[in-house]
Parts: structure tokens; sequence; C-alpha cells
């Protein structure tokens, strides 16, 4: 088994409700693993505002020379970063469609605009200018959906557990994936295939994604963590040579930035445009994103 002997990571949050949670694990090689905590104020597993400066944060510490306290004493970059939701059924729901309904609602476009940027330099952070430092591993034991999903496949490695589903539900209300999703999907699908995956409402199971190469490690439920495990200890024993191969997996298919820009751009344009029935359709999962999260507070009570 690993030892769990936290070590600290040097770096300030931005928010005084902290859900982006850290430690080191002392697996086959010293691994800081990133643990997302739900919000407090809703219950809910979303990227809001303050957790997307959140996680920011982290990921400019990570870029930063002598950040990170490793087992050693040394503060030097880590060889792998893992990224694991502690909500017991979603690894992230995605967008924080209330602050969009806000936003909307007060014609706010500037603000919406800028939370759409924020996370397009989170992912494109994520996905790209830490493939130098650490090999990212996204664990999903859940639901990813939207943003979520996104997240996961901007990482080096995803590992999912056998129950966990995909999906974009934003077509739902007349929006779909505002960052990085038709280049990450398309990398590995084709660009067709991506428009379909975006558009189709449809979630897939974990076992779909991995039969289409967008999931590298499909486990049993509860087994997450130990192929986690079991990949960063064959991993480490090539580090150098596998560490290079990723970056040159990266430089051949990155991430366009400036495509992400127009995104964010065209989305909410669209998102300003909604007609009342897509507003209706959003109101009305918001009410049911809010619903599921009182009864689950009920039920631990």
């Amino acid at each position: 088994m690993s030892q769990l002997n936290p070590s600290p990571i040097l770096f300030e949050a931005r928010t005084d409700a902290r859900r982006v949670g850290t430690e080191v694990r002392h697996l086959a090689m010293d691994t800081l693993w990133v643990t997302l905590g739900i919000d407090r104020r809703t219950g809910l597993q979303n990227f809001t505002p303050a957790l997307v400066d959140e996680l920011q944060n982290l990921v400019n510490a990570l870029r930063t020379e002598g950040n990170v306290l490793s087992s050693s004493g040394d503060r030097s970059p880590l060889p792998y970063t893992v990224i694991q939701s502690r909500h017991p059924e979603y690894f992230s729901m995605g967008g924080d469609l209330q602050f969009f309904r806000q936003c909307i609602q007060r014609a706010d476009a500037s603000r919406l605009h800028d939370y759409s940027m924020r996370c397009l330099t989170l992912l494109f952070s994520w996905a790209a200018q830490i493939k130098d430092r650490t090999t990212s591993i996204a664990l999903v034991q859940g639901r990813a959906l939207g943003g979520g999903f996104e997240l996961a496949l901007s990482t080096d490695h995803l590992v999912a557990e056998e129950q966990s589903t995909f999906g974009f539900p934003e077509i739902m209300f007349g929006l779909f994936p505002c960052t990085g999703a038709m280049g990450l999907l398309a990398n590995v699908v084709g660009a067709r295939q991506a428009e379909r995956m975006m558009t189709n409402k449809k979630i897939y199971t974990a076992r779909e994604l991995f039969d289409m190469g967008l999931i590298d490690e499909l486990c049993p439920q509860g087994q997450g963590e130990l192929a986690v495990e079991r990949y960063i200890q064959q991993h480490a024993s090539r580090l150098k040579a596998r560490m290079k191969v990723q970056q040159s997996r990266y430089r051949q298919a990155p991430l366009n930035h400036e495509h992400g820009v127009q995104i964010v751009d065209d989305w909410v344009e669209t998102a300003m445009r909604l007609s009342d029935d897509e507003l209706r359709t959003l109101d009305m999962l918001v009410m049911l994103q809010q619903r599921e999260a009182s009864d689950r507070r009920v039920l631990a009570a």
C-alpha cells in the first residue's frame, strides 16, 4: 500500500472557502494528489468562478520552480499530479448554471465573458503549460459533465471506474462547451465525431469512451486509486523517456488557444441570445441541481 504522508503545497488560495485540497502521496514517485471539494454554499460540484480561480492558482504554482515541498525536503516540481473529486457521485457537473443565468438575466455579457475566458485559461494551462513538469492524471469515479468532461480529457492519462458516465448536456439549453472540447475530442476521434458528441445530448458510459480511445484505463468500481498507483509505478520506470514522448504528442496535436478564444466569443454571444424556451430549460436544470443537492443533504443529516 502507498504511504499517505501529506506534504504542503505552497500557494495562497484566492477564496476563504477553499475547495481544492492537496497532499503529496509517496507512491513509486512522489505524487501531488488534488481533490475537488463540494461548494458548501450550494452543495454542488461545479466550476464556480471561485473554484476556477483556485484551480488556476494551483496550476500557476505548479508552473513555478520551487513551489512544491517534496519528501526529500526539496522544493521542486513533482513528476505526477492526480485530480479527483470528493463528491460521491460527480467528478464535476461542469459550469455554474446559476451564475450563467444571473449574467444572462442582468444582460452582463462582460462578466460572463470574463468567466469563460478564465475557464479557457485554466484548461489551456492544465493541458499545455505543465507538460514539461508533471504527468497529469484524471481519476473519474462518477459523472463528468460539460467542463468536468473537458478537464478530464485535458490530462495526460484518464482513468475511469466502470460506473462513470460522461457527456456534454449544454445543447439542452441552446449552448455548447465553451472552451476546449472540440480540440480535445477531435485529436482522438476526429472533428465530425466530436461535433456529434457535443450536440447529441448523449451520456456515454466509461466503456464506450474507452473503446473510442478517449479513456486510457478502465477499472472496476472502487479500484480507481489502485489503478492510478499501478500506472505511476509502470510510468516511473522510464520517466524521462515517457515525459518526452508525452511532450512530443502534445506538440503534434496542441490545443489552439486562438481557436479557444473564438469559441468563448461565440459562446457568450449565443448565451446572451437564448430563447425563452431555452431559458426555461436552463431554469429547470438549475432547479433540478438544487433539488438533488438538497436531497443529498437531507440524507446525510
